[in-house]
């Protein structure tokens, strides 16, 4: 594994030149400190994986992780602008974000990742019939994630644990602190397809 370092910010990233292969790109936003990645990128070898974070910390934490894994890159940017600006067109298989800073303030809700604008980046990323996978465990936040999901053409909403199975996932840390809480946690699956016109 190396940190992902694109030689400009400006112009989309060749996952084959970054991997030396082509395979399937799945892609953790928020990957923290990898824990959730490098246990996902060790059950799937077959396919690739970038972790993004913004935060320098946890970025170093999940490159040491993920050291001795040859299917994982590091990325140390906004989520938002990875998506929007470094993904190439129809690149990801699957996108994960996993417990989402809630920004649980009413005044702070505007910073919020999940909005129209944002699910018009995944959609662009994504390959067709490709997955983007959210869980939280705030209520709030997913009823306003499944409102923009339900309003953008470009999406269908799925069962969150169908195919491809969500039971074959790894916990992150946090969905194992909301679980011995007993807490809800909630899930949504949106599924890339073509645009009603």
């Amino acid at each position: 594994m190396i940190e992902l370092i694109p030689e400009t910010y400006v112009a989309p990233l060749d996952p084959i030149s970054i991997f030396g292969r082509a395979a399937p790109l799945q892609v953790d936003l928020g990957c923290g400190d990898g824990s959730f990645l490098c246990d996902l990128a060790q059950r799937r070898p077959d396919k690739n994986f970038v972790g993004i974070d913004r935060l320098v910390g946890r970025v170093g934490k999940a490159c040491r992780k993920a050291s001795a894994l040859e299917n994982v890159r590091i990325l140390n940017v906004e989520s938002s602008y990875a998506v929007g600006y470094l993904l190439p067109e129809r690149s990801v298989e699957t996108f994960y974000l996993l417990f989402p800073d809630p920004w649980q303030k009413r005044r702070h809700h505007r910073r919020r990742i999940v909005k129209a604008d944002f699910l018009d980046s995944i959609h662009r990323a994504l390959e067709d019939d490709g997955f983007f996978r959210i869980a939280t465990d705030q209520l709030d936040y997913f009823e306003q994630i499944q409102r923009v999901g339900e309003n953008h053409s470009g999406f269908a909403i799925v069962d969150p644990n169908a195919s491809p199975a969500r039971t074959d996932l790894p916990l992150t840390k946090f969905e194992r602190r909301f679980t011995a809480l007993d807490a809800p946690i909630y899930r949504l699956a949106l599924r890339k397809i073509s645009p009603v016109r």
